[in-house]
């Protein structure tokens, strides 16, 4: 028996997503979409760098820099990462890396997210202070102000911040 059907309001996860690369888009999108696979509304606040995840031009282009990353996918000394093509070894091999395991990459994520009910919520003051429009957003976007999201977050059993 579900909370919802013994009238009790189901258990909420509140995330902010800050960072838009391809490493970073990960976390949020598998939180939130396992919350709501358990029954949970699931909420994701995108906030500077963030944005780029629900950019329409941008999210399938995300990459991952090996550049001042010690946890990326290429183990380089600093140096080695300022050669031109380092960024690009690194997205390819990460994006080899999620295939492998059966991932789905993070347009196939954010549809899967949409479809369990995640509710995404674009920063408005990120939006102006980047001049990105609702119209460079991906659908299905909510335009939050911070206090929108913390109405949202107040609720919520687990907060992250991701």
């Amino acid at each position: 028996m579900t909370a919802e059907s013994q009238g009790e309001r189901p258990r909420r996860i509140a995330l902010v997503a800050s960072k838009g690369t391809l490493d970073q888009a990960y976390p949020p999108l598998i939180l939130a979409t396992t919350a709501a696979s358990l029954g949970w509304e699931a909420g994701v606040y995108f906030t500077f760098h963030g944005l780029d995840i629900l950019h329409r031009k941008r999210f399938e282009k995300l990459k991952v820099a090996s550049l001042g990353n010690p946890a990326g996918p290429i183990q380089v000394p600093n140096v080695l990462g300022m050669i031109p093509g380092s960024t690009a070894a690194a997205t390819r091999m990460m994006k080899k890396w999620m295939t492998d395991s059966q991932m789905p990459s993070v347009p196939e994520f954010i549809e899967m997210a949409q479809g369990l009910g995640v509710r995404f919520f674009a920063c408005a003051t990120t939006m102006g202070v980047m001049g990105v429009d609702e119209s460079d957003l991906i659908d299905g976007c909510d335009i939050a102000g911070a206090a929108a999201f913390l109405d949202f977050a107040a609720t919520a059993e687990v907060s992250m911040f991701v």
